[in-house]
């Protein structure tokens, strides 16, 4: 795979800031209604610089070019930016009793199906293993609900994530163990 894959760094924010939105809302343009997009635009779908700092966020280039990233975390925070988040989110969690958080998955629509998702999820799994953790949980969007069922990751419940304008966005809460069945 030409793909080079790397611990995202604070200098790529911009990069991120600017890939977000553009696969949002084209990846994301056959699932929810255009006022739902830009409603999570900034809060939902938004660049979480916690995850960069925890080292925890990475990011996929193509001949030197952001084309996809995604990430993990050990912290309570399961979706979202980093705007106006409360410090209780960002409690770190108990590897031994709970589920490490895959985060944030945006790809170029041009690099779509190109596997850059699933090669996202295997590093952000095996890193998530490397320090502990055995369960993993998500909010899927409905685009990405097939990516993580192809990852081993089973649906939980479906629920409406509440926006200033255009909501409630449907959304997928998925689990998976590694080594066993995912909880219900």
């Amino acid at each position: 795979m030409p793909f080079a894959l790397r611990v995202a760094e604070r200098h790529d924010i911009p990069a991120l800031e600017a890939l977000i939105p553009l696969s949002t809302r084209e990846l994301q343009a056959a699932y929810y209604s255009p006022a739902q997009i830009e409603g999570a635009l900034g809060t939902v779908f938004a660049v979480d610089r916690q995850l960069i700092a925890d080292g925890t966020y990475f990011v996929v280039e193509d001949a030197g070019v952001i084309v996809g990233c995604g990430g993990w975390s050990r912290r309570k925070t399961l979706f979202g930016g980093d705007q106006g988040r409360h410090a209780s989110e960002d409690a770190v969690l108990d590897p031994e009793h709970e589920p490490a958080r895959i985060r944030a998955f945006f790809v170029h629509p041009q690099w779509a199906r190109r596997g850059i998702g699933m090669l996202l999820l295997r590093e952000c799994e095996r890193a998530a293993i490397t320090a502990g953790f055995r369960m993993f949980e998500l909010v899927a969007t409905l685009a990405g609900v097939p990516l993580y069922a192809a990852g081993g990751f089973r649906a939980v419940e479906q629920f409406g994530i509440p926006l200033v304008s255009g909501g409630p966005m449907p959304v997928v809460r998925m689990s998976k163990v590694v080594g066993g069945p995912s909880p219900a």
